[in-house]
């Protein structure tokens, strides 16, 4: 039989048919997932009619039968019956144990988390309060400053004072400053 190529897309060292001679390894979580589905199903109704209806049925069938069909005594107490359940009972409590094991310790898992994501949750509100309260107070700084006509009149006139010294002059003399008259008819008083 002769091996499909493989492609960039399947990793090294991984088929996709079993390895021969090698069995597969079960999963180590399995026997911890199969505590939980006994435990988990342990505690239901149904667990509890079935257990109970086994239980009628075994009496019955070992008090109603021939003789030679019993296989529990109802003289001797139903030992068999109270063996398996005894049984039953000595599994059903360890088992139940380890679900709860397993429980607390996915359960520490999501507290950890827990508290992981609310320190984060709590740097973030924090990060945004203070930048509201920056904002604020940039608010209330720019919101103090009113300017008035004359005090923007008066920064106009001195930025264009200031350009007039930087600009050449149209006469035709670059050393002379353009006279201010020419600028301050313009302008509004």
């Amino acid at each position: 039989m002769a091996r499909a190529p493989r492609g960039l897309d399947a990793p090294r060292g991984r088929s996709s048919m079993p390895m021969r001679g090698r069995p597969p390894q079960p999963s180590r979580d399995r026997f911890g997932r199969a505590t939980e589905w006994i435990a988990r199903n342990m505690g239901t109704p149904w667990f509890l009619v079935a257990l109970t209806l086994f239980c009628v049925a075994w009496i019955a069938w070992n008090t109603a039968a021939p003789e030679n069909l019993r296989f529990d005594s109802a003289a001797n107490g139903f030992t068999a019956l109270t063996l398996m359940l005894s049984l039953q009972a000595s599994y059903a409590a360890p088992l139940i144990l380890l679900a709860q094991n397993r429980q607390d310790d996915r359960d520490r898992v999501q507290i950890e988390q827990d508290r992981q994501r609310a320190e984060r949750n709590l740097a973030d509100t924090e990060y945004l309060a203070r930048e509201i309260v920056a904002l604020r107070i940039a608010l209330t700084e720019i919101s103090s400053e009113v300017v008035t006509r004359d005090t923007l009149r008066s920064e106009l006139k001195s930025l264009l004072k200031k350009l007039d010294e930087r600009a050449p002059s149209y006469t035709g003399d670059s050393t002379a400053p353009p006279s201010e008259a020419t600028h301050t008819k313009d302008t509004p008083a």
